[in-house]
C-alpha cells in the first residue's frame, strides 16, 4: 500500500476526486475534482444545496462508495484501492454514521440497535462487556432510562441519540452526521449540536456535519461549501478556530498521558489505523451465528402468519416423508415377520439328482442325506441356530367316519418347530427326541386337518389312522395361514421321522410316495385279503412283527434338512459352512459335482422387499414434490423479505457488515424457517403415524433415521432455496439500499 507523507494533524485528504454514475447509456458526473483535507479532531460542516454532491462525498469518506478517479488518504495511508472486506472493516472500526432518518431497526430495542455494530466488528470483549459498554454510552448521550424501548416509543431526539450511540459504540475516529437535525425541532436540534461539540472538544472525535442550514454549520470549526460537485469555498471563523486549537491541545495532553479520553475509552488516532481485518476466530463465528440466529427468529416473529403459511409446504412435505417412512418400515417389519413364518428365512439342504440312461430323475432322486449329516451340520457350523431332518409321504388320515389327505405329511425332529418358529402350540405339547428314538406313534396336527377331522372337538389325546397305523394326537399347532404362494400352512401332520419312515412308509428309500412292495401295503386289509404271491413255508418274521420291530439303521437316509441360521445376515455364511461340511463328509473333491444342493429363499425376500420399496419410493417422491413446492414458497417469501428490508441491509453494511455477513444472515433465516417447518412437520408426521396405527390398524414403527433424514432434508431445502435470495441481498449496493423507499 502506498504511503504518503502527511502533516501530523492531517487525518483525511482527498485529491482530484471524481465520481460519475452511469444511467443506461448516459454518464452523470456528480463530483468534479474535489480536493480537501480534514485535520484530526476537527469539526467540519459540509454545506450545499440538494444535488450539489455532498451526500456522494460523505459516502466516499465513509467507504460506502468508491471514487471513479482520484486519491483518498486516511490517517496517512492510501485507501483508494481497498477491497470490499477491508472497506467494511474500516466502517466497523473507524467510521460512525448518524443518519437524518435515524435508520433504527423497528423490531429491536434501543439497546439492541446500539449493539448492532458488535455483530460485525471485532470481538475482543465478551458479550457481557459489550452490553456494559452499550449501556454506558447511551447514558453519556442522555438516554439512560429508555434502552429497553423500541424506536416507535421514542421521540425524534431520543432516536437520534440512539443513532449517535450506535455510531460511537465501536470507538470510531470519524463521525459523519447527515442532516442530523433535519427531522428535529429547534430545541432538540440545539441539544444534539451541543452534544456533537462536546464529543469533538472533549473526546477528540473528527466530525463531518452535512447540512444546508447555516445555523447548524455555525457550530463547526470549518465550513466547506460544495456546488455542482466542486468545493468552491472554505470558511473558518476565529471562535471555531479557537475550538480546533483547543482540540489539538487536548490531543497533545492525551499523548502526554492526560485524562481526556474518547467516549469508548481510548484516544482516536493514537496509532495509524490498520487496513487489514484480523482473521475471525471460531469464537467470533460462534458469536456471529448466535446473534444471526437471534435476529432471524426475531424477523420470523415479526410476521407470524406469513411465516406459518410459508412453512406450510415444508410441514406437509416433512410430515408426509416421516409418516410414509414409519408406515413403510412397519409394513416391511410385518411382511418380514410373515415371511419368516412361511420359512423363507430358512435354508434347505436337498439330496442330489440321479440319472438313468442320460435322463435326470430330478432333485432328491438319489438319497444321500442322513441324520448323521444333520448332526454334523448342527455341531460344526457356527452360523446355524437349529435344524430338522425331514422325510415326506402322502397318506390318507382317518378318524371315525371322516378322512383327509393333508397337503404336507412330514416326519421330522422336535427341532422342526424351532426352525419354523412354531414352538408355541395352540394346545397340547410337542413330541421329544425320546419319541424319535422310540419310533413313538404320536403326531401333531395343523389347524386345518384338526378342523376337518374333529370339527369343534379337541383332538388332543385322540387317535387318527394312517394306513391302519394308529397315531395319538398330542398337540395342535398354532394357526399360520397361507404362505407366500398361497398354500395352506395349517394343512399338515407332523410326526417323528422314524415313525413316518419305518412305520408308515416302511421302506428305507422313503420318499413322498410309498414305493412298490411297501410293508404298509402288505399290512392293509386289501393286501391281507388278497395276498401277493405264495407264502413261505417257514416265514422267519411276520409283517406284524416287522412293523413292531423296525430296523433303525444309522445310515437311513432323509429327504432333506431344513436349517435355520442365527440371523438373516448369517444365511450366506451358514450356506458356505454347510457346503464345506457336507463336501467333506461325502468325500467330494474340488471341481466334482455335489450329490446335494443347498439353497435359500433370498430371491423371494428380495422380490417382496423390492416391491415394498418401490411403493414406498413412489410415495416418498410425492412427499419430496411437496418439499420442493414448499422450498419454492420459501424462496419467494425470502425474495419479498429482501425487498422489504433494503434499508436494513444498507444500514448493516454501513455499520461494518460484509457481503458474506449479509449472505450468511439471510441464509440462516431461510434455514431457520425450514427447521421450524421441519420440527412441526416431524410432530405432524409422528401424529399421523400414530393415528394410522390406532384407527386403520396398519403396522407402523418409529424410525430415528427418518427423523434425522427429515431434519437433513429441511436444512438442505433451506440452503438450496434460501441461497439465491441471500446472495441477492449480499449483492445490494449499500447506497442504493439506504435510499430505497
Amino acid at each position: 500500500m502506498q504511503q504518503r507523507i502527511a502533516t501530523s494533524d492531517e487525518f483525511i485528504r482527498l485529491e482530484e476526486i471524481h465520481k460519475v454514475y452511469t444511467r443506461g447509456a448516459i454518464d452523470v458526473p456528480v463530483l468534479r475534482g474535489v480536493s480537501l483535507a480534514i485535520a484530526r479532531r476537527e469539526m467540519v460542516a459540509l454545506m450545499g444545496a440538494s444535488g450539489s454532491g455532498k451526500t456522494t462525498l460523505i459516502n466516499l469518506l465513509g467507504f460506502l462508495d468508491r471514487p471513479t478517479s482520484g486519491r483518498h488518504w486516511l490517517d496517512g495511508r492510501d485507501v483508494t484501492g481497498l477491497s470490499e472486506v477491508e472497506r467494511a472493516w474500516l466502517r466497523s472500526r473507524e467510521i460512525g454514521f448518524v443518519f437524518q432518518n435515524f435508520n433504527l431497526l423497528p423490531r429491536m430495542t434501543a439497546l439492541e440497535n446500539v449493539m448492532m455494530p458488535f455483530v460485525y466488528g471485532s470481538h475482543e470483549s465478551s458479550e457481557r462487556e459489550c452490553r456494559v459498554r452499550a449501556r454506558q454510552l447511551p447514558e453519556r448521550v442522555g438516554l439512560g432510562d429508555r434502552l429497553d424501548h423500541e424506536p416507535a416509543r421514542l421521540s425524534g431526539g431520543e432516536q437520534q441519540r440512539v443513532a449517535i450511540a450506535r455510531a460511537l459504540i465501536n470507538r470510531c475516529s470519524l463521525l459523519i452526521a447527515d442532516e442530523p437535525t433535519g427531522n428535529l425541532d429547534s430545541k432538540t436540534g440545539e441539544d444534539l449540536l451541543a452534544l456533537f461539540r462536546q464529543l469533538n472538544l472533549e473526546d477528540g472525535l473528527t466530525i463531518v456535519l452535512v447540512t444546508h442550514d447555516p445555523t447548524v454549520a455555525a457550530h463547526a470549526g470549518r465550513i466547506i461549501r460544495i456546488r455542482d460537485g466542486r468545493v468552491f469555498d472554505e470558511d473558518r471563523d476565529a471562535a471555531t478556530r479557537q475550538g480546533v486549537l483547543h482540540s489539538l491541545q487536548t490531543r497533545a495532553l492525551d499523548r502526554a498521558g492526560g485524562t481526556s479520553q474518547h467516549a469508548s475509552g481510548s484516544p482516536p488516532g493514537a496509532a495509524a489505523c490498520s487496513m487489514m481485518p484480523p482473521r475471525r476466530t471460531a469464537m467470533d463465528d460462534l458469536w456471529f451465528f448466535a446473534r444471526t440466529t437471534s435476529t432471524a427468529l426475531r424477523s420470523l416473529r415479526r410476521n407470524v402468519m406469513r411465516s406459518a403459511l410459508t412453512t406450510l409446504g415444508i410441514i406437509i412435505g416433512v410430515g408426509s416423508l416421516l409418516a410414509i417412512a414409519e408406515i413403510g418400515k412397519g409394513a416391511w417389519t410385518a411382511i418380514r415377520t410373515l415371511l419368516t413364518k412361511t420359512g423363507v428365512d430358512n435354508i434347505v439342504v436337498q439330496a442330489g439328482a440321479a440319472s438313468r440312461n442320460g435322463v435326470s430323475l430330478g432333485s432328491g432322486s438319489i438319497k444321500t442325506l442322513t441324520p448323521e449329516d444333520a448332526e454334523a451340520i448342527l455341531h460344526e457350523c457356527p452360523s446355524v441356530d437349529s435344524l430338522a431332518p425331514m422325510v415326506f409321504t402322502r397318506r390318507q388320515v382317518v378318524h371315525g367316519n371322516k378322512n383327509w389327505v393333508p397337503s404336507t405329511f412330514v416326519g421330522t425332529t422336535p427341532g422342526y418347530l424351532r426352525v419354523r418358529e412354531w414352538e408355541d402350540l395352540d394346545e397340547g405339547e410337542a413330541f421329544t427326541e425320546h419319541d424319535v428314538r422310540d419310533v413313538a406313534m404320536v403326531c401333531l396336527l395343523g389347524q386345518t386337518i384338526a378342523r376337518e377331522l374333529f370339527d369343534e372337538q379337541s383332538p388332543v389325546g385322540q387317535e387318527v389312522y394312517v394306513s391302519d397305523v394308529p397315531l395319538r394326537v398330542i398337540g395342535v399347532l398354532n394357526r399360520k395361514g397361507a404362505d407366500i404362494v398361497g398354500e395352506d400352512q395349517d394343512d399338515l401332520l407332523v410326526a417323528p421321522w422314524t415313525t413316518v419312515k419305518f412305520r408308515i412308509s416302511a421302506a428305507g428309500g422313503g420318499g413322498r410316495g410309498a414305493p412298490r412292495g411297501d410293508p404298509a401295503d402288505l399290512l392293509s386289509p386289501q393286501a391281507r385279503r388278497y395276498p401277493r404271491g405264495q407264502a413261505e413255508a417257514f416265514p422267519t418274521v411276520s409283517p406284524i412283527q416287522a412293523m413292531d420291530t423296525p430296523r433303525l439303521d444309522r445310515l437311513s437316509n432323509v429327504d432333506s434338512i431344513l436349517v435355520r441360521a442365527l440371523s438373516t445376515e448369517e444365511i450366506p455364511a451358514a450356506m458356505d459352512q454347510i457346503q464345506r461340511v457336507l463336501s467333506q463328509r461325502h468325500h467330494i473333491a474340488a471341481g466334482e459335482p455335489a450329490d446335494f444342493t443347498v439353497r435359500d429363499f433370498t430371491e423371494v425376500v428380495q422380490a417382496v422387499k423390492g416391491t415394498v420399496g418401490l411403493v414406498a419410493g413412489l410415495l416418498l417422491c410425492v412427499a419430496l414434490i411437496a418439499l420442493i413446492v414448499g422450498g419454492i414458497g420459501i424462496m419467494n417469501i425470502m425474495l419479498v423479505t429482501v425487498t422489504e428490508r433494503y434499508r436494513e441491509i444498507g444500514l448493516r453494511m454501513a455499520v461494518g457488515a460484509r457481503s458474506r455477513d449479509i449472505l450468511r444472515q439471510f441464509l440462516v433465516e431461510a434455514v431457520m424457517l425450514c427447521l421450524l417447518g421441519g420440527a412441526v412437520g416431524i410432530a405432524v408426521g409422528r401424529s399421523a403415524s400414530v393415528l394410522v396405527r390406532l384407527l386403520a390398524r396398519w403396522p407402523t414403527e418409529p424410525s430415528l433415521v427418518a427423523v434425522l433424514a427429515s431434519v437433513s432434508v429441511s436444512v438442505t431445502v433451506g440452503v438450496i432455496f434460501g441461497y439465491y435470495p441471500a446472495w441477492k441481498a449480499s449483492r445490494l449496493d449499500p447506497i442504493e439500499a439506504l435510499r430505497f423507499e
